[in-house]
């Protein structure tokens, strides 16, 4: 059975990546999960100095889903590029880097250092963050200055560029479009909609943040959506991001047009469930009598 995919130049032998912000470096996950038998790895994402992220508390579990206000705590570039790569590059998995800054500059000099790397295959470009007061958020509702984002690191690297987009706009389509045309290789959706958890007994917010990112079951259909709609104005390739737990969600996205799927909050709860997903959508293939994706990429029936 070909499970394998093309985003773009980079051939995954599956279509099930990890989400950015939920995998940590891989490392961690190396006694839980066969990183080589994964389409993908996306690491957490990365500026140009370390960041302790937000205060806590800043998880919090609701109903179906869970909400974050990490706040893109990360070692910083330099220190990945000397304790975290050496261990990536020893994976035969494809590894893209996730990158976030406050000023298009930042995402610029990030995208120029990570091209010197050898061990990565591409950058994810981090626009659409909801849990920082500056940057992302802002860049990724704007297609203007999505576009100037995404231009200025095409421009710094020669790797593939993926852009993760937000959900927390009136028009997806139009910031998807705004960046293809600004040289984006690929784009990722959903990142997480921007949520308020309250302690009804002390009448304050549950996270130091006030609000954060939701993740996980209860955003599928808004994200299932969202796919839909870009897959069919894009040209580049769309990966399916929001609430996938099964091969049965998978392959909605795939579905609704996804070329591959990025899973997040699952592997909180189940870090098995990536390679559960991966054998799923494989016995989906061959029980339905289909040799390979393209069968059903993009069939829904309307």
């Amino acid at each position: 059975m070909n499970l394998s995919v093309d985003i773009n130049g980079v051939k995954l032998s599956n279509p099930v990546m990890t989400a950015s912000g939920t995998f940590g470096y891989a490392a961690e996950y190396k006694d839980m999960v066969d990183l080589n038998g994964l389409g993908g790895i996306i690491v957490k994402g990365l500026s140009l100095k370390p960041s302790t992220g937000n205060p806590s508390p800043r998880v919090v579990e609701t109903a179906c889903g869970l909400l974050n206000a990490v706040g893109l705590e990360n070692v910083g570039v330099k220190a990945f590029i000397k304790e975290k790569l050496p261990f990536l590059r020893s994976l035969s998995t494809p590894v893209f880097v996730n990158i976030y800054g406050k000023q298009i500059e930042e995402y610029e000099e990030l995208a120029a250092i990570i091209n010197t790397l050898d061990g990565v295959a591409g950058i994810e470009v981090n626009i659409s963050c909801p849990n920082v007061t500056a940057g992302g958020a802002a860049f990724g509702v704007d297609p203007v200055a999505a576009a100037k984002v995404v231009q200025q690191v095409r421009q710094s690297t020669s790797k593939h560029v993926m852009v993760k987009l937000s959900p927390n706009v009136t028009d997806i389509v139009e910031i998807a479009k705004a960046v293809e045309g600004a040289g984006a290789d690929s784009v990722s959706l959903i990142n997480t909609i921007t949520g308020l958890a309250i302690d009804s007994e002390t009448f304050k917010p549950m996270l130091a943040n006030v609000t954060g990112g939701l993740s996980g079951p209860a955003i599928k259909p808004v994200a299932l959506r969202m796919v839909w709609q870009v897959a069919q104005s894009v040209r580049i390739p769309v990966i399916g991001i929001g609430g996938i737990g099964t091969a049965a969600d998978a392959l909605e996205f795939i579905i609704a047009g996804a070329t591959a799927v990025q899973v997040g909050s699952a592997i909180l709860v189940d870090p098995d469930c990536l390679g559960k997903i991966i054998r799923g959508i494989g016995a989906f293939l061959k029980r339905r009598g289909f040799t390979s994706l393209d069968q059903i990429r993009g069939a829904l029936d309307t």
